[in-house]
């Protein structure tokens, strides 16, 4: 009998798989099978089998979107993690304020993501944007739409703003998780700040860094709505990212076969990265635990 009620159980996320089945694993396999065919209309479809595989992995545009990507995801972690983890250091552990910060840190990732382009146009117009006029009326020439520099500097500064939130968030959770017995011990041993926050916090910080880490990377690699909004993948190529070249294959030259491998191998692009991001820092706290 409870065996019975033990299989009776997973009747119960059944449910779960049928939706999983219908917004994931149904359009993969559409993908995989585009991926593998020349399409020209409703019913002509050639089997083409490798052939936009081997297309793909030799476009030298894909290759250059890549570099770009991987560069702006790097420096997206480089900034928002250490800033994250200064802002939830400062932020106060009782009282109001708490309360105040957690509010004001939260706004930003309520934000759609559209949206977020669409302010930081306004925000950074060279002729009328309050950011983007004051830096001109300071001497320093400022276009986003019109300089590669300033463009990038735009699209970091966006992505920086609306997502150290999140990451600052979480390391605040892990800092209230610490026990106080921690912080009396090293109080009572005499140590600095420094070490407190080398040896205590840090450490005990490192599982919801990992996820920060993990969940920006993803974010970072996928990112599309802002700088599509924002500079629309330019000037020139200065921030066609990945997601927005393909956007370009698919949508704007309607190119399904080649769009389709493109995202298959963009897919697994992100996989293997944030594998090995996920092992490094797992073997970065075994290290320190040892």
């Amino acid at each position: 009998m409870d065996k019975w009620e033990s299989n009776r159980a997973w009747f119960l996320i059944l449910p779960v798989f049928v939706i999983v089945a219908f917004s994931a694993i149904i359009p993969l396999m559409t993908v995989v099978n585009y991926s593998v065919q020349d399409i020209f209309g409703p019913g002509q479809r050639f089997f083409v089998g490798m052939e936009w595989f081997r297309e793909v992995i030799h476009d030298e545009r894909l290759h250059n979107a890549l570099v770009r990507q991987l560069a702006f995801s790097c420096m997206v972690l480089l900034l928002e993690i250490p800033l994250g983890v200064l802002i939830a250091l400062a932020m106060p552990k009782k009282g109001w304020g708490v309360a105040a910060c957690l509010v004001l840190l939260a706004l930003p990732l309520l934000i759609p993501w559209n949206v977020i382009g669409t302010i930081w146009i306004t925000f950074t117009r060279p002729d009328i944007g309050l950011l983007g006029k004051t830096i001109n009326d300071m001497g320093i020439a400022f276009d986003h739409t019109a300089r590669p520099l300033d463009a990038w500097i735009t699209v970091m500064a966006m992505e920086v703003w609306h997502w150290t939130p999140l990451v600052a968030l979480l390391a605040y959770a892990g800092l209230r998780a610490i026990p106080d017995a921690y912080y009396q011990a090293a109080k009572i041993d005499g140590a600095s700040s420094w070490a407190v926050f080398r040896h205590i916090q840090l450490p005990k910080m490192r599982g919801v860094l990992t996820i920060a880490v993990l969940l920006r990377f993803m974010d970072s690699f996928l990112i599309y709505a802002e700088p599509f909004v924002l500079t629309g993948g330019g000037p020139g190529d200065t921030t066609t990212f990945l997601s927005i070249y393909l956007v370009k294959i698919a949508v704007g030259q309607f190119d399904l076969g080649p769009a389709a491998a493109f995202s298959l191998i963009y897919f697994l692009i992100v996989l293997l990265f944030c594998w090995l991001f996920y092992q490094a820092l797992q073997n970065v706290g075994t290290g320190e635990s040892k």
